[in-house]
């Protein structure tokens, strides 16, 4: 893999201008800058970042998942994957100019700035490993180090190392020390960047509890320093203002791309069983009524015959602009923004850590605090659904607490647009069910799949790496079993 990537002619400049230093006062340009501030490059690389997340979840987080479903190009739904290489090449680019933001901020003393950085960075890396296995993670940004083909590592090496960075930033965090420039995410709010590392600490000690011997003790830990996501104000999202470059990454489509992904069949039937709120978010009614008689048709994930999609309702009003439709503005709702970790998701991890005694928490009230803090968040209408209140809903809906597939359930469907948080998650609960659908009780394999109904396990590593990383890549392939598969397992999985 090659970071920055140069071509011949520019090494061979670079390496001339280097000999001959007698020229550097004929080169030197004061006009031009040498070198860029953080506070210049933390926007681009925040927005970067999310935006490629979000893309990732619009064509493939919710789709693996069955929150959505794909009506043209079907690979995802049919289980024939490829690398998905944008996504590669977008996380790494971004990890680029977040480093030279955390060499910035480490020169300057500025620890607040590189906690943050490290918190991005270990985001950043954990969608990376989670969607591929074993990835370059130690020299992955060396390339101004003329390291352009950067060693595999364990998925277990990197992941220890995310969750003692994320230890690390939060030190850093804590001191209060310096300050955050330029900061589009959390608004330069450092008590905000400390919850987030810690909740992400959460999220990847769930990922790998089947893993972890300790995984208990180190989730209680970090749950009693408290300083965790405990609000929807806490929430880790990029809020766009409507103009480029910081527009919604859907909505400069065109409307046959935007079709290209209905609300799944899936999701639609789990929301419609118990009357939720939230569908009228999630999908935009057929028959445009938001109010009385809202009609929603979800398609079906998989292709074939038996797999219909005719009729299948568009994504809600926030995700894109029909010109002659119901605006998002015209339901007093924003524009959906760039998640990346919310209260909700918090909230389902702490009601599943203590259905599995890792804390000593009420199962219930953590569920149900994830619930309704998802409906707060997408400023759902009980109206329509005739609901008198939350507690209404939560009582009288049949969603009340009752199994952990229950948290798995609620947990689900909380997690719409959140990266490929929704398939990483269906894949852990798929492992611990015997690498099955049989333990989901809420979906199943696609219909019509190429896969012999099992849930593709990865993404396949990008084309390139194979002309431009070959030795490393080989390496990584062997580390599979031998095979670049989509079903091979990796430390996570395994």
């Amino acid at each position: 893999m090659m970071i920055k990537k140069l071509s011949l002619t520019t090494i061979l400049s670079m390496l001339l201008l280097t000999a001959c230093e007698d020229f550097e006062d004929f080169n030197n340009n004061p006009n031009e800058p040498t070198s860029v501030t953080s506070d210049v490059l933390l926007p681009g690389v925040i927005r970067s970042s999310v935006n490629t997340t979000q893309d990732a979840s619009f064509l493939v987080g919710n789709n693996a998942a069955q929150l959505t479903a794909k009506t043209l190009r079907l690979e995802v739904d049919d289980y024939t994957w490829n690398a998905f290489p944008t996504y590669w090449e977008g996380w790494y680019n971004s990890l680029t100019d977040l480093e030279i933001i955390e060499n910035q901020a480490i020169e300057n003393g500025n620890q607040a700035l590189e906690g943050a950085s490290i918190v991005l960075r270990s985001w950043i890396f954990e969608n990376i490993t989670d969607a591929y296995g074993n990835v370059p993670y130690f020299e992955a940004t060396k390339g101004a180090e003329l390291n352009f083909t950067p060693s595999y590592d364990d998925q277990e090496a990197i992941y220890m190392d995310l969750l003692s960075e994320l230890e690390r930033a939060d030190q850093l965090l804590a001191s209060n020390s310096g300050s955050i420039e330029g900061d589009i995410l959390l608004n330069g709010d450092i008590s905000k960047w400390r919850k987030f590392g810690n909740s992400l600490r959460l999220r990847l000690l769930m990922h790998a509890s089947n893993q972890l011997a300790d995984v208990g003790s180190r989730f209680q830990s970090i749950v009693n320093e408290g300083n965790i996501i405990s609000s929807n104000d806490d929430n880790v999202t990029l809020t766009y203002t409507g103009s480029f470059p910081n527009e919604y990454p859907l909505v400069p489509l065109k409307t046959g791309d935007f079709d290209a992904v209905a609300i799944a069949d899936a999701s639609v039937n789990v929301m419609q069983g118990y009357d939720d709120p939230r569908l009228l978010r999630y999908a935009r009614p057929n028959n445009e009524d938001f109010e009385t008689d809202p009609t929603i048709i979800g398609a079906f994930n998989g292709l074939g015959e038996d797999c219909p999609k005719s009729g299948a309702s568009r994504l809600g009003v926030q995700y894109f602009n029909y010109p002659d439709l119901t605006q998002a503005a015209d339901l007093d709702l924003q524009i959906a923004e760039g998640i990346v970790m919310t209260y909700s998701e918090v909230e389902f991890l702490l009601a599943e850590a203590a259905a599995k005694g890792w804390i000593a928490d009420d199962v219930e009230t953590h569920y149900r605090n994830g619930i309704q803090s998802s409906m707060a968040y997408h400023n759902v209408d009980l109206d329509p659904f005739g609901w008198a209140s939350f507690d209404d809903f939560y009582t009288n809906s049949g969603v009340a607490y009752s199994t952990t597939a229950d948290i798995w359930e609620q947990k689900w469907l909380a997690l719409f647009f959140h990266g490929i948080e929704p398939y990483i998650e269906v894949r852990r609960w798929y492992f611990e069910s015997g690498n099955s659908f049989d333990g989901i009780p809420f979906l199943e394999a696609s219909c019509g799949n190429s896969n012999n109904d099992q849930l593709p396990l990865r993404f396949l590593y990008p084309g390139e790496e194979q002309s431009l990383n070959i030795d490393n890549y080989q390496e990584a392939v062997e580390a599979l079993g031998g095979s670049d598969s989509q079903n091979a397992t990796t430390w996570l999985v395994e």
